[in-house]
């Protein structure tokens, strides 16, 4: 029994234990898809709480609803950095019991919320302390680039809500998130979580109005994420782009957002003059210490108690001419197909004119 063990007075409401819908031992991936899509899984949590970096409220919708991506060719950015860290969860679980004396375990099958239906759980594993409560461990991986996340006792956003979702579903108090940023033991962090009454009544409440209001009625939520998210589940879900489609006349309620657009153009337009100028100057600033290092790619100044250092590095980069891509796909079609791809992009402008 992993559920209802060890509830604290000051955040539970009442005493309960996690329903289970499904064993996952054996489960195709596609049946898991398919529970999942009947509630909200904890990796769902930052998506609905708006710090997702990875998927809007909208895209998650049409996940529940099962509503196809209409790029079906394009794939996603993070697949690996998600493969990886599927293959190394055992691993980060060993090290961690290692690192704290802590017995770790996994149990295969999904949980559901007995209160809030729902509220679904698939746990990486479990925490048995020597008291005998049960906590939950979430694994996690990254790279030096993204530990700095981590920094300072912190934790992502959306790996905290996934993990405040899972404690609420299990009516468990206490979790861990580990993760592995290296190759080896020390290149790792522990993070403890402890419920909190208030986050988790925030976390639900959102997560009942995005299902009850959105998924259930069949509504899309609105597009609220940054704006390169947005633009990015748009490009996914409207599909490749037409050329012969007729002219649209739009709301003219739209123009003072055009105007405004312009506008900021016009401004970005002044600050990349002053841009290249300054460009510039810093160019001609460095004409006669380049010419001075000739070969050399480092050179240090002292003056007045302060050091300069200076380098001049080479950067390669590998890439074929455009017209050396013509010739690969008029000599050899049947390679050109298969190692170059079409990607469609799709550029905005507006053009003032008088009406």
């Amino acid at each position: 029994m992993v559920g209802g063990m060890n509830m604290s007075r000051a955040t539970a409401v009442k005493a309960y234990e996690a329903n289970v819908i499904v064993s996952t031992e054996g489960l195709g991936h596609q049946d898991w898809l398919n529970y999942r899509r009947n509630g909200i899984g904890g990796s769902d949590a930052a998506a609905i709480m708006g710090v997702s970096p990875f998927a809007t409220a909208r895209d998650l919708y049409f996940d529940k609803k099962n509503l196809k991506n209409q790029n079906p060719n394009e794939e996603e950015e993070n697949w690996v950095a998600k493969k990886v860290g599927h293959l190394l969860e055992e691993l980060v679980a060993e090290i961690f019991a290692k690192k704290t004396g802590l017995e770790v375990y996994p149990v295969h099958k999904m949980f559901q919320h007995p209160i809030y239906p729902f509220m679904l759980a698939d746990v990486d594993y479990f925490i048995a302390f020597p008291d005998g409560t049960t906590g939950i461990l979430e694994c996690k991986t990254t790279n030096y680039n993204c530990k700095d996340k981590w920094d300072d006792n912190t934790i992502p956003q959306n790996y905290e809500y996934q993990v405040r979702h899972y404690m609420a579903v299990m009516n468990i108090d206490k979790a861990y998130i580990a993760c592995l940023y290296g190759n080896n033991a020390n290149e790792f962090i522990i993070r403890k979580i402890e419920r909190n009454a208030l986050d988790e009544e925030e976390l639900i409440q959102e997560e009942q109005y995005f299902w009850d209001e959105y998924v259930a009625k069949g509504v899309e939520p609105p597009y609220t994420e940054r704006p390169d998210l947005v633009l990015k589940s748009l490009q996914e879900h409207i599909g490749a782009a037409s050329k012969g489609l007729p002219e649209m006349s739009l709301d003219k309620g739209l123009a003072k957002k055009v105007e405004k657009y312009l506008k900021l153009a016009d401004n970005k337009k002044k600050l990349e003059v002053d841009k290249k100028r300054i460009e510039e100057e810093q160019k001609q600033l460095s004409i006669p210490i380049i010419e001075e290092l000739g070969k050399c790619c480092s050179a240090l100044i002292e003056d007045n108690g302060v050091k300069y250092n200076i380098t001049y590095n080479p950067t390669y980069r590998t890439s074929i001419k455009k017209e050396q891509l013509i010739k690969l796909k008029t000599l050899h079609p049947d390679i050109y197909d298969e190692f170059v791809d079409t990607s469609e992009s799709r550029t905005f402008r507006v053009k003032k004119t008088a009406a």
